[in-house]
C-alpha cells in the first residue's frame, strides 16, 4: 500500500455520536466528489463508519473553521457533539488552545476543553414554536419546534423506551409541514426539574443516534419553554451517557445557550482509496 496516498484521520465520539476529523487546514484533501467521499468513509462494516465527518480548515475570524457533513454527503449547518470533538481534537493538536472559537454555517461556536470534558456555547437557537400539531397515521401528534443551529421538533412521551423512533422520527422528520429542508424529530421525558432523558431521529443520518447534541440542547429548551426544568439540566441519551444543558430565558426567547459532556478520542489512522472507492 501506497502510504503517501493515504489520508490521515481521527475517529472521535461525543456521548455515542462518532465522527471522523481531518485536518485539511492546508486545504490539500483531493477525492473529487466530497459528498460521495464522505457516504463512502461513514459505511460501516466495510469502511470506517461515523455519523458524520468533518474537515477542519483555516479561517480568517475564528480559530479555525469546519466543512460538516451527515453520513448520507448531506452539508449541515451544525452539529453539537461534533462541535464537541472537533474542540478537543483541535486542542490536542495545537490548533487552538482551551478557549476557542471556530466557524460554522450556523454561525461562530464557542468552546472550552477541560480534560475529556468540552463545554460549548451555541449560537443563541431560534424563538421555540409550541403546539404545532400535525397529522400522522395514528392521529394528530402536538409538537414543539426550535432550530438550535439545525431544525429541530420535540415530542413529550410519558414511556420513552416504548417509543418507535425510527419510525414516527422519520414520519416527522419527512412531514410535509417541515419541507423542504425536514427536521429532526426528538422524543423527550422530563424526570424532574433537572433531569430528562432523550432519544433523536437525526436527519441526515436518517436513524436514531446515540446521541444528538442539538436534539438534546432543543429538548430542553422546549420543556422550560413548558416551565418543565430549570437551568442547568442533566440529559441521558441513549448511549447511557449524560449531557448538562445551561441557559438563561426571557419568555420563549433564550440566550448562553451552553451544554458539556465527555468526548473520547478512539483511534487514529490512515485511510486507504479502498475505504472510499
Amino acid at each position: 500500500m501506497d502510504e503517501s496516498r493515504s489520508i490521515k484521520f481521527w475517529k472521535m465520539s461525543g456521548s455515542g455520536n462518532d465522527f471522523i476529523i481531518i485536518d485539511n487546514r492546508n486545504l490539500s484533501l483531493d477525492v473529487g466528489c466530497l459528498s460521495m467521499f464522505v457516504r463512502q468513509v461513514c459505511r460501516r462494516k466495510v469502511s470506517v463508519g461515523a455519523d458524520g465527518l468533518l474537515l477542519v480548515e483555516p479561517s480568517a475570524v475564528a480559530d479555525f473553521k469546519w466543512q460538516f457533513y451527515n453520513s448520507d454527503g448531506s452539508m449541515a449547518e451544525m452539529c453539537g457533539n461534533a462541535s464537541r470533538c472537533v474542540a478537543l481534537f483541535a486542542f490536542e493538536n495545537g490548533i487552538a488552545g482551551r478557549t476557542m472559537s471556530f466557524e460554522t454555517l450556523a454561525g461562530i461556536i464557542k468552546a472550552e476543553v477541560n480534560g475529556d470534558i468540552v463545554k460549548v456555547r451555541l449560537t443563541d437557537p431560534s424563538a421555540l414554536t409550541q403546539n404545532v400539531k400535525i397529522y400522522l397515521e395514528g392521529g394528530e401528534w402536538e409538537l414543539d419546534c426550535i432550530n438550535t443551529g439545525v431544525p429541530h421538533a420535540v415530542c413529550f412521551v410519558t414511556f420513552i423506551e416504548e417509543c418507535d423512533v425510527v419510525e414516527m422520527g422519520r414520519k416527522i422528520r419527512n412531514h410535509e409541514t417541515f419541507k423542504p429542508r425536514g427536521t429532526n424529530a426528538n422524543f423527550a421525558t422530563v424526570m424532574d426539574r433537572n433531569r430528562m432523558r432523550v432519544r433523536t431521529y437525526e436527519r441526515g443520518v436518517e436513524d436514531e443516534t446515540f446521541a444528538c447534541g442539538t436534539g438534546v440542547v432543543a429538548s430542553v429548551l422546549a420543556a422550560a419553554g413548558r416551565h418543565f426544568v430549570d437551568s442547568p439540566v442533566e440529559v441521558t441519551v441513549k448511549s447511557g451517557e449524560i449531557l448538562r444543558v445551561y441557559f438563561s430565558r426571557e419568555n420563549n426567547s433564550f440566550q448562553e445557550v451552553y451544554f458539556e459532556g465527555k468526548v473520547k478520542i478512539i483511534y487514529q489512522g490512515l485511510l486507504f482509496e479502498d475505504a472510499y472507492k
